[in-house]
């Protein structure tokens, strides 16, 4: 049996707009190869939200899973902080 451990990615809510699936935006930065300073990387991934409780603004932990459907590979696992 392999233990596999699921990724999970910590970003932001920037549409709800969907029945039972959000988008969130997940940043990261990362030092350039050469110069050092750190870059910002943005992406965005569809999560599923099977009780529509996310907001625009909220800070979520999202967890992959199986696929959903066409682009939802990801799961809300839970929201860290909601929007003001």
């Amino acid at each position: 049996m392999s233990t596999h451990v699921r990724k999970t990615r910590q970003g932001f809510v920037v549409s709800n707009k969907m029945d039972k699936s959000v988008v969130i935006l997940v940043e990261r930065k990362i030092p350039h190869k050469r110069y050092g300073k750190y870059i910002r990387q943005q992406v965005k991934y569809m999560a599923h939200d099977a009780v529509n409780q996310c907001q625009i603004g909220d800070m979520v932990l999202i967890e992959e899973c199986r696929p959903l459907s066409k682009n939802k590979r990801w799961l809300v696992r839970n929201i860290i902080e909601r929007a003001a």
